[in-house]
């Protein structure tokens, strides 16, 4: 049974909509801004990709800012879906302004409370829970998506996803030396780190005979999906990559798919040294050193965190509508593991009918999704 993607929407640094992303990307131009929500002077960067316009002196957190934006109340959506909410911090900057300013309700920022405001919101009676699954999150919810789908357990799912830009997290990353002060540049032989960036998705997934039954257009198949474990290290990849190229395989399996079905690749691409490396040796082991194109799209909106799965398999479901990859901004002398593979230029494509999206995060997960026209 296959699980389609029906209705979706976007708020990112661009602004709302896929449209807005594409063009955005397609423009090179970065989202980054200077950050005036908390002091960034101790640390290594000062720049983020923020959505316009969000209220971090609000009651409602940022991340609820976003889905309010995102999801009208009621939201016209099928009322008896799964709702899957996928955050890797969730209201974080609840929990900062309960803990800084001595408040009473220690529970603020957690995500089950998140999850509860969502699901109140969308006022649907069919179960909900949480997706944590560090940079992968929105990734692995879809891949559950299709699987539950698949399976026969339910016929539509609703993945949200949402992640912000908060201290707590920005000066975690900044402790790791995980920043790039000037911009992330996915790729690049000089890569010195990632950017953090902010983001709201979701996305209605349903069985395709639901779909055709209701009159809603499938706007992409998810047709494939893999997971795996580096169990590698707390924050670092297993360098030669195996752990990505096991999801790639498992992706390519569930799909009925081979290599040469996959047109172009969505890649993770933090720019951090070992996060892009091992994801060329993953691409290079799986394709057998048959180049096709490679993209990230961090270098323009920054790394959403939880969000960037479902951000980016959108932006992978427009590839195949444009039969184009789009440039990976920031790139300007590509590493030689990636020559030929990713450009900062747009990259046409007419052979493969998937786009591979890949998502890698702490703790040694890795998740592969593909999705087909």
């Amino acid at each position: 049974m296959n699980a389609v993607v029906t209705e979706f929407n976007l708020l990112g640094p661009y602004g709302e909509g896929l449209p807005s992303l594409w063009q955005g990307l397609q423009s090179r131009e970065t989202a980054f801004s200077e950050i005036d929500r908390f002091d960034t002077g101790p640390f290594v960067s000062r720049h983020a990709a923020l959505v316009p316009d969000l209220d971090p002196a609000s009651s409602d957190s940022l991340v609820f800012q976003m889905i309010r934006r995102l999801l009208p109340d009621p939201a016209p959506l099928p009322t008896d879906a799964t709702l899957l909410l996928a955050t890797t911090v969730g209201a974080i900057d609840r929990l900062e302004q309960n803990a800084l300013r001595n408040g009473n309700d220690p529970e603020a920022g957690t995500p089950e409370r998140l999850l509860a405001k969502v699901h109140k919101r969308l006022g649907t009676t069919g179960p909900a829970r949480i997706v944590s699954a560090a940079c992968a999150s929105s990734t692995v919810a879809l891949a559950e998506a299709a699987s539950i789908i698949r399976s026969g357990e339910t016929d539509a799912v609703l993945v949200v996803a949402c992640d912000c830009v908060s201290e707590f997290v920005f000066s975690g990353f900044s402790t790791l030396m995980a920043l790039d002060p000037d911009g992330a540049r996915p790729f690049d032989t000089d890569r010195k780190g990632l950017s953090l960036g902010e983001a709201a998705a979701w996305a209605l997934v349903m069985s395709e005979a639901r779909a055709q039954r209701e009159g809603r257009s499938g706007m992409a198949t998810l047709t494939g999906y893999g997971l795996s474990n580096d169990a590698n290290h707390m924050t670092g990849p297993a360098r030669d990559g195996a752990g990505l190229a096991r999801a790639i395989r498992q992706a390519l399996r569930s799909a009925n798919q081979t290599p040469d079905h996959v047109a172009a690749i969505h890649a993770h691409g933090t720019g951090t040294a070992y996060n892009d490396a091992m994801e060329m040796k993953a691409f290079h082991t799986v394709f057998e050193n048959k180049p096709r194109p490679v993209f990230s799209i961090k270098g323009a909106v920054g790394h959403t965190l939880g969000t960037a799965g479902l951000l980016e398999t959108l932006v992978a479901m427009q590839c195949l509508k444009e039969r184009l990859a789009p440039p990976t901004v920031g790139l300007r002398q590509p590493d030689p593991l990636a020559l030929n593979w990713v450009s900062s230029e747009p990259q046409p494509f007419s052979v493969g009918n998937s786009v591979l999206n890949v998502n890698s995060g702490f703790g040694g997960i890795n998740a592969a999704l593909l999705i087909e026209a």
